[in-house]
């Protein structure tokens, strides 16, 4: 039960299945370096005899996945029998800044990028390419 104990990195694939692998894991290798609908931090725990998801979020900077992914895991996760929460239990926002290029983390609602200080757009766009 020790493995439990951390979460785990995880993707949901083009054919909407959850992959699992440890958390050190890098998401695009768990995918096999293909597409995803879904990606992120997930662990569980033991309820009432089934697996329910104990914490799950979209942080992973292989994909970056927009906030609006929750619903290929809602899919997955109710595919697959898990309890799950109604959403996200920590949402990760992000943006690659139009000016630099670069990748952010939105944190607190500041949509300013870190690097170069220009505002960030409100819309999902990390899958514009960077430099």
């Amino acid at each position: 039960m020790e493995e439990l104990a951390e979460p785990f990195t995880f993707v949901v694939d083009q054919a909407g299945v959850l992959r699992l692998a440890p958390r050190r894991s890098e998401h695009v290798v768990c995918a096999g370096g293909e597409a995803v609908l879904g990606a992120g931090e997930i662990s569980f725990r033991e309820e009432s005899g089934r697996w329910a998801v104990d914490e799950v979020s979209n942080q992973s900077t292989g994909y970056c996945p927009d906030v609006s992914s929750w619903s290929a895991v809602v899919e997955a996760l109710d595919q697959a029998g898990i309890v799950r929460p109604s959403g996200f239990t920590h949402e990760v926002v992000f943006r690659r800044c139009l000016s630099c290029r670069q990748l952010n983390i939105v944190r607190e609602e500041d949509f300013v990028c870190v690097f170069c200080d220009e505002a960030l757009p409100r819309e999902w766009n990390v899958d514009q390419p960077g430099r």
